[in-house]
């Protein structure tokens, strides 16, 4: 071969690695907080792959962690090579988002998005300034931070697209409720003290859609018509959900004192349910002809809500089919396996409730506070609380049945990942991933 074709060759054999050097955007592993199927649940081709075996401190199936700063309750996302999700200062003042190489663990991209002058003091020692999870697409990735602002930002480079933060309420105990995107529209939830609504925006431009607020009846004024506890019992967390009822895609959402069906595409209210709950956090679920629904973080109720084509007005007295009243999630976001209802209490009383019925199958306890949402793998839920550890408890509706416990050393509040057969841990001041070295 001549020294010209020898060259020829040559170049042609970097093109891939010159291109190889971007990293890639996908295939979209786990696009958002609940997963690819918005459910928990780890297709089975991935979980087959995961270990469920790991210790922080003999590095057993540690294949890296890395050291983060700042603070967060958002759950990553992963697409192609990067690992993303938001932190924030602990006084709020700086947000910013992560994006880390999946495979070596490398930080590529740790950028401020949003700088705040006076950020509203939290008032909740549970909370932080980034507890909103982000979603991914192929071409985008959506941050959220409340009343503080939300962007597009362009995965390859980290750029914003556009940003918002005129779309503001006063949390005053943080942000909490994370975006979920349909068809061409971000949705966003508002529960703050003085002004509570869902709002649509173009995911292309940010731009608003619809707007609509909330129609609740709070009953929480005082005397001279001023909400008592300074409106405390008006503010939620909810990330809501997509489903198509009647005909139509209903966007389920939980506020605080009551529940909503709106039609997507326009924002109008089609129904209502009342309860009594507030501090709502539990994006809904559905199975079969039945919603599941969570009040509220303080006494929660667990609610089954027929689904037909006569859900208009207040369907409360003629829909809410069981109303489970006690021990149930607040801030965890339960899970459904075949019919059953697997979810755990922030004190981690862990039970399983059979969904049509709202009948109790089993419940025990674990030990810790407990945060993040359980995943499913295979036949196992992985269960991770304040004390770094995570429970591996057998899917089953017999019996509570304890087969693993992991241990890191940080504490853990944010949902575990999995991609390429991976599991991702993010923990207070660390990410960890779980997989052969």
């Amino acid at each position: 071969m001549t020294t010209a074709l020898l060259r020829s060759a040559f170049s042609l054999a970097l093109v891939p690695a010159l291109l190889g050097a971007q990293p890639a955007t996908t295939p979209l592993f786990w696009p958002a907080k609940n997963g690819p199927t918005r459910d928990g649940i780890v297709p089975a081709a991935e979980a087959a792959r995961v270990l469920l075996e790991w210790d922080g401190a003999s590095g057993k199936n540690i294949a890296w962690r890395i050291d983060l700063e700042g603070e967060g309750h958002s759950t990553p996302v992963i697409g192609g090579d990067l690992i993303w999700f938001t932190a924030a200062t602990a006084d709020g003042k700086q947000q910013f988002v992560y994006g880390i190489d999946r495979h070596s663990g490398k930080v590529l991209h740790h950028k401020v998005v949003f700088e705040n002058a006076a950020p509203e003091d939290l008032g909740n020692p549970l909370n932080n300034y980034a507890a909103p999870s982000p979603v991914l697409e192929a071409d985008a990735l959506y941050v959220h931070f409340g009343t503080y602002g939300t962007a597009r930002i362009d995965p390859v480079t980290c750029e914003k697209v556009w940003e918002r933060r005129d779309i503001n309420v006063r949390h005053y105990r943080g942000p909490g409720s994370s975006p979920i995107i349909h068809g061409d529209l971000l949705i966003l939830t508002f529960d703050g003290i003085d002004q509570q609504f869902v709002t649509a925006l173009d995911k292309k431009t940010g731009k608003t859609v619809w707007k609509t607020a909330r129609t609740t009846d709070y009953g929480d004024l005082d005397k001279d018509g001023h909400p008592t506890r300074d409106g405390d019992m008006r503010k939620a967390y909810h990330t809501p959900g997509v489903f198509e009822i009647g005909g139509k895609e209903v966007l389920v959402s939980v506020g605080s004192r009551a529940a909503f069906g709106y039609d997507i595409k326009t924002g109008r209210e089609l129904w209502t349910i009342r309860h009594g709950g507030f501090n709502a956090a539990i994006p809904p679920l559905r199975v079969g002809d039945l919603l599941i629904l969570n009040t509220g973080s303080e006494r929660a109720h667990t609610l089954g809500v027929r689904i037909d084509d006569k859900m208009t007005g207040d369907i409360t007295e003629s829909h809410v089919l069981w109303d489970r009243e006690k021990r149930n999630a607040s801030e965890s976001a339960p899970v459904l396996v075949g019919g059953v209802l697997y979810q755990t209490t922030r004190g981690g009383i862990v039970s399983a409730v059979e969904a049509k019925t709202g009948k109790d199958l089993w419940e025990d306890r674990m030990e810790g506070q407990h945060l993040p949402g359980p995943v499913v793998v295979g036949d196992k839920l992985l269960f991770s609380n304040d004390r770094g550890q995570t429970f591996i408890v057998r899917v089953s509706p017999e019996k509570f049945e304890l087969v693993g416990k992991n241990q890191v050393a940080e504490p853990i509040t944010a949902s575990a990942v999995v991609a390429d057969g991976a599991l991702f841990l993010r923990a207070k001041g660390a990410l960890y991933k779980i997989a052969a070295k």
